[in-house]
């Protein structure tokens, strides 16, 4: 079980130490966002390729948490979060060497692993280091470090390729220096976790949700996946299309485009203290909805401001229920199954960042990527809505 308060308990702020490692391991999965451009003229390949580079990713996130995401309440939060840092540092080597496709794809899919293993021990670490008056701020810490960190990795490799020499080298030199400060740091934190003797081995669990948490994951599962799968939009799609529809051709720009959508996720966050996380998931769900309304609408007038102002609302919509979804799940999960249970969150939310995409991909060989897109926020709004309905009208739910 985890390890009581007064075994962490220190005038050092544990739990943001934490988040930091976090959002550096996390910054490496969407280094390469702003840089397909520049690898699809370097290699040769369609923006269908794009998706399935990042499918491959969100494959490797979704494997990871279905085999090992209950492995750090085992052995403990360090040794995996350890783990999915050395993951980070191989995925970086691969683009350093990459060559064609088989690196690329070797890369991202070391990356997924690397983000699963993160998602769950990293989250479950921060709010388990957090004094009792601080897990609020705790939990807050945990998903800003996930939608900081994502939000970050473009904005640095865009900066750095469009402005610094060896722009597919020089992103990931930078990541391995601060994958290297995050395993001093990591060695630094206490554990949380005290592992049972004799240790129970190794075993996947699949999606473990333990009965005392089915209430509070159902809803948080259904928010996740709709705002994900807008996340999955920016991080895959965005860019190609401020390139080829809006004039965009910065790589810096096109990362803070990025980079925007996960800040506003980040305000959202920091919104749901003040809604509360009852009233949290269906509002965020009906704010996504008004923001995918105006990321349709950049689509067919072809304006930047409006992209941005969706990625902006879009963002602040899908934050909002994400704290909520994460914060109320770590609550309702037993300690020795609290990984676990995150990670199984993590799952539902990383099938929704990862099949809408390929979808669009697909898509994009019939009707062009403005008329994907477009299709994709048709279905996303649809989605989004019902699920707001659906959690407005179940009053059993009231209880988050």
């Amino acid at each position: 079980m985890a390890k009581s308060q007064r075994q962490v308990r220190s005038d050092r702020p544990w739990y943001a130490v934490a988040a930091v490692v976090f959002a550096v391991g996390m910054a490496g999965t969407t280094l390469p966002t702003p840089l397909y451009g520049l690898y699809r003229e370097e290699i040769g390949f369609s923006q269908f390729m794009v998706t399935v580079i990042f499918a491959v990713y969100a494959v490797g996130v979704i494997a990871a948490l279905l085999v090992a995401g209950n492995f750090s309440d085992v052995v403990g939060r360090r040794p995996v979060i350890f783990v999915a840092l050395v993951l980070s540092v191989f995925s970086a080597v691969c683009f350093l060497f990459e060559d064609g496709l088989p690196l690329l794809f070797l890369g991202r899919l070391l990356s997924g692993f690397a983000a699963g293993l993160l998602s769950g021990a990293a989250t479950a670490a921060v709010t388990e280091l957090a004094k009792t008056g601080q897990r609020r701020r705790a939990a807050f810490a945990a998903t800003a470090a996930n939608m900081g960190g994502l939000g970050c990795g473009p904005l640095l490799s865009g900066v750095l390729a469009e402005y610094a020499p060896y722009p597919l080298r020089l992103p990931y030199l930078v990541h391995l220096g601060l994958l290297a400060v995050a395993m001093v740091l990591l060695a630094a934190l206490p554990e949380t976790v005290e592992r049972p003797v004799p240790r129970p081995p190794l075993r996947p669990q699949g999606m473990v949700v333990p009965a005392e948490a089915r209430s509070v994951f159902a809803p948080a599962a259904l928010a996740s996946f709709a705002g994900f799968s807008v996340l999955g939009l920016f991080t895959a799609v965005a860019p190609a299309f401020a390139a080829q529809y809006l004039g965009v051709d910065n790589l810096a720009v096109e990362g803070a485009i990025v980079l925007l959508v996960f800040l506003a996720s980040t305000a959202g966050q920091l919104f749901m203290e003040r809604v509360g996380p009852v009233r949290a998931l269906p509002l965020g769900c009906a704010i996504l909805v008004v923001g995918l309304v105006l990321i349709g609408s950049s689509l067919l007038v072809e304006s930047l401001g409006v992209l941005v102002a969706g990625a902006v609302v879009a963002g602040m919509g899908q934050g909002l229920s994400f704290r909520a979804s994460v914060a109320e799940v770590s609550r309702a999960a037993p300690d020795r199954q609290r990984g676990a249970t995150i990670s199984a969150l993590f799952v539902t939310a990383y099938v929704g960042i990862s099949l809408p995409v390929v979808g669009i991909g697909a898509l994009t060989v019939a009707v062009g990527l403005r008329g994907a897109g477009l299709i994709f926020v048709g279905c996303v709004i649809a989605v989004s809505t019902a699920v707001a309905l659906h959690l407005a009208r179940r009053p059993e739910l009231r209880g988050l």
